[in-house]
């Protein structure tokens, strides 16, 4: 079930609290072993066959996982360990290569080879690709000796806790389980109170900001989708729309998660830090979906990069020794393992072309902003006013580039695509809407009015208006996290003072009569929101 449903927050929640609490009372072991059993419910929910498919997958991993647990004390047996590791990270690998690329492999195939074989379609297991890295994680953990035990009730605790099973965020046991020996299982106010309001934080955001910006976006997707030739003001009003209602979605998802996980007493870990501030591509990877990005530094890119910085020491070349690296050495250690990164991250996030492009280009970008502070002119200083504008021109640069690639991520296919990045630069025309047009004397260019084609102009204002909003809060007003800062309400929990920008310091929360008013009709607007169109971006990854 989604989180923004009915029967999700009215009655499974609800009821799934009440009784941990009263078990809790008694026993956390019974507390503990409810939450099982509703977060299984809770996957089952959708399609009762999905149980089909991870219960084996769960029973395998937990073998191995038992298996690696045994050979990590014996250094002796290495070899076997690390050959029982490599069975649970291909076993996990193919079951996730089956169910999400293999109808694009068929597809693939066809294409290149001519060939006219057919897949039946294989419906994805909700957050497969979610659950098999953390499988993954938790079989190299053990591997390395980060976890020392654990019973069968950890392992599915661990990995079926229904909060962060479908979409994240991706934890580590040794995040987790603690916090799970330790939970209190008793009510706390202030932590309630914390976690609801990041609940409904989060649930304005997906119900209200995303769903909202969803209806300027999607008609013109699926203009570019028909062939239709899209113009600049409809290119830009998707591609900026998207990015704002990706970004509002899954950080949506994410305060929503952390903030019901808080009521099992539960932390986990930050997910966003406000992305969309970011002034390098380098910073926003290290705020956007940061678990992810954590899991693929430490389990790709470092393996890679540590394997061929020690090939290159062998055979004596250099390495990367800061701003006197060789462009070879820089290449080779640190872009090459970049690039493979995001590629897989794309590879990972869907199965078509387009995630592939969109992977390859945030790599590049990676490596242009790597290259830049290795290799760019140092600014000498910089302070007050050139500063702001050294500050500003990176914002735009880094907002610019996240924007172009998320058209690839949204795109149902290359043509698309590239039928919006045409439009961006204007081959289409600026289409401006007719009224507009005539009050401009600029009736005479036929593309003008090809807005209207999918999306009226008075939806367009609309449009434009609402992006402007999302903008603000965005880029410019604290986040979730940091007004909830003084709770900690995820690990690592922001540290920095929330603040409205170019304004100061902006109010914690806390609960007092007008923050409850305030939380109270973000509440009555995302509820009278949860009856309209809606869909997590997410939650079939």
């Amino acid at each position: 079930m989604l989180f923004n449903s009915y029967e999700y927050i009215f009655a499974f929640v609800p009821v799934t609290v009440i009784v941990f609490l009263l078990l809790g009372t008694t026993s956390r072991s019974w507390a503990l072993g409810w939450l099982i059993v509703a977060s299984v419910f809770f996957y089952a929910w959708w399609r009762p066959f999905n149980l089909l498919i991870i219960g084996p997958s769960l029973v395998v991993n937990y073998i191995l996982a038992r298996t690696l647990l045994q050979l990590a004390a014996d250094g002796s047996r290495s070899r076997t360990k690390a050959l029982v590791l490599t069975v649970g990270i291909v076993f996990n690998l193919c079951l996730l290569g089956y169910f999400k690329y293999a109808n694009f492999a068929v597809n693939v195939t066809n294409h290149v080879g001519g060939t006219d074989f057919v897949l039946e379609n294989v419906i994805l297991p909700l957050g497969i690709s979610f659950i098999t890295f953390q499988k993954i994680a938790f079989l190299i953990d053990v591997a390395g000796g980060r976890v020392k035990a654990f019973s069968l009730r950890d392992f599915l605790l661990f990995v079926m806790f229904f909060p962060q099973l479908i979409a994240g965020p991706i934890v580590h046991f040794g995040e987790t389980m603690p916090q799970f020996h330790k939970a209190s299982c008793r009510f706390e106010a202030h932590t309630y109170a914390a976690g609801l309001t990041l609940f409904f934080f989060g649930l304005f955001k997906k119900v209200v900001l995303a769903d909202g910006i969803a209806a300027y976006v999607s008609p013109v997707y699926a203009f570019a989708a028909a062939g239709e030739p899209v113009t600049m003001l409809q290119a830009w009003l998707a591609a900026v729309g998207f990015t704002f209602q990706i970004y509002f979605d899954f950080s949506g998802y994410s305060d929503m998660a952390c903030g019901i996980a808080l009521l099992f007493g539960v932390r986990l870990p930050l997910n966003f830090d406000s992305p969309l501030r970011a002034t390098n591509i380098i910073d926003f990877w290290l705020r956007w979906h940061v678990t992810l990005t954590r899991f693929l530094t430490a389990y790709v890119y470092n393996p890679i990069t540590l394997a061929l910085t020690r090939r290159r020491v062998a055979s004596g070349k250099p390495i990367l020794r800061g701003r006197q690296s060789s462009v070879g050495a820089f290449l080779f250690v640190l872009g090459g393992p970049t690039v493979i990164t995001m590629l897989l991250s794309g590879v990972w996030h869907g199965a078509g072309y387009t995630f592939i492009l969109w992977g390859l280009l945030h790599g590049l970008f990676l490596v242009i902003n790597h290259a830049w502070r290795q290799y760019g002119p140092k600014l000498a200083n910089p302070d007050g006013m050139k500063a702001q504008t050294v500050n500003f021109l990176s914002f735009v640069l880094c907002f610019l580039s996240v924007v172009a690639a998320m058209v690839l991520f949204r795109a149902v296919d290359v043509a698309s695509a590239v039928n919006i990045f045409k439009g961006m630069v204007g081959l289409h025309g600026p289409g401006l809407p007719t009224m507009f047009a005539d009050m401009l004397g600029l009736t005479g260019f036929a593309p003008m009015t090809l807005l209207e084609g999918a999306v009226r102009w008075q939806d367009f204002a609309k449009g434009v208006l609402f992006l402007a909003g999302l903008f603000l809060i965005a880029t410019l007003m604290p986040n979730s996290l940091q007004i909830l800062s003084k709770y900690e309400p995820v690990l690592q929990t922001p540290k920095q003072a929330p603040t409205v920008a170019w304004i100061g310091p902006a109010a914690y929360w806390r609960p007092t009569l007008p923050w409850m008013a305030l939380i109270a009709v973000l509440v009555v607007v995302a509820v009278m929101r949860l009856a309209g169109k809606s869909e997590f971006l997410y939650w079939q990854f």
